[in-house]
């Protein structure tokens, strides 16, 4: 245990490190993801709240808690694994006894602690507006929605990551999570409260890992009301489903693999 802990340390202070010299690029894609206060924006009129059934505030809640959800929960695994097989970077990291996805998670993880202040920034800009910020949930209520929040971050690395094995088979199998973009953005609630659509839609939905990526979190970090036990049963079942599978895929890939080194 404690010799995994120590390789945890090193893993992540270096990853800390490397992000730490692109902070000025960090700082642009905390800014590209303003997506959720834009869409506050538009459904901030007093016609477009009543529809959901959300005050004006309530609304400010959601959508501020769906782009601190949004900012820790980013993945682009698919991209920096695609790049590592096809110019044979992938190889060395087989010789090592650390499986290769366990550096690509901490990079996800330092990224994530590089964009901190930026986000307490936005967020803290919102609140000076008084764009309805009042009545915040208790402190305990931020700490679950938080833990949460990285629970949808694991399954979305977890589902990108089984995407990811596509690289295996194909040289262009990020198109493949460009694919998976316009259901993420529709389906779990970074849009619009998923009360907006019809019910039909939100049967669609929910039969996707989509809405326990924003709308869960963000709702659960808002204080609205949520079913936390089968919220986190869901996720638990996406989470039971696609490790496997990306285990499979991944001795699959492997027999597979040929590049420079291997």
């Amino acid at each position: 245990m404690s010799r995994t802990l120590r390789l945890a340390r090193v893993l992540l202070s270096v990853q800390y490190a490397y992000m730490l010299e692109y902070r000025a690029e960090i700082a642009l894609w905390a800014l590209s993801g303003l997506l959720p206060l834009i869409m506050l924006a538009l459904w901030s009129g007093a016609a477009a709240a009543a529809d959901l059934s959300l005050s004006p505030a309530e609304l400010t809640r959601y959508f501020l808690a769906a782009f601190v959800v949004r900012q820790f929960t980013v993945v682009w695994v698919i991209h920096i694994f695609e790049e590592d097989a096809l110019q044979g970077r992938l190889s060395p990291y087989l010789l090592q006894p650390l499986h290769p996805f366990w550096r690509y998670l901490a990079s996800h993880i330092a990224e994530q602690a590089t964009r901190v202040p930026f986000v307490l920034a936005i967020v803290l800009a919102v609140w000076l507006l008084g764009a309805g910020a009042s009545g915040w949930p208790p402190p305990s209520t931020w700490l679950l929605g938080l833990l949460v929040t990285h629970l949808a971050f694991l399954l979305r690395f977890l589902l990108q990551s089984v995407i990811t094995m596509a690289c295996f088979w194909s040289e262009r199998a990020a198109a493949l999570d460009r694919l998976l973009l316009i259901p993420y953005l529709f389906l779990s609630g970074l849009v619009a409260p998923l009360e907006a659509f019809p019910p039909g839609l939100r049967r669609l939905a929910a039969a996707t890992p989509f809405p326990s990526m924003v709308d869960f979190p963000a709702r659960l970090l808002s204080g609205g009301e949520v079913d936390l036990l089968g919220g986190l049963a869901t996720m638990a079942a996406w989470i039971a489903l696609l490790l496997p599978l990306y285990l499979l895929l991944w001795r699959a890939g492997l027999r597979r693999y040929a590049a420079m080194g291997a």
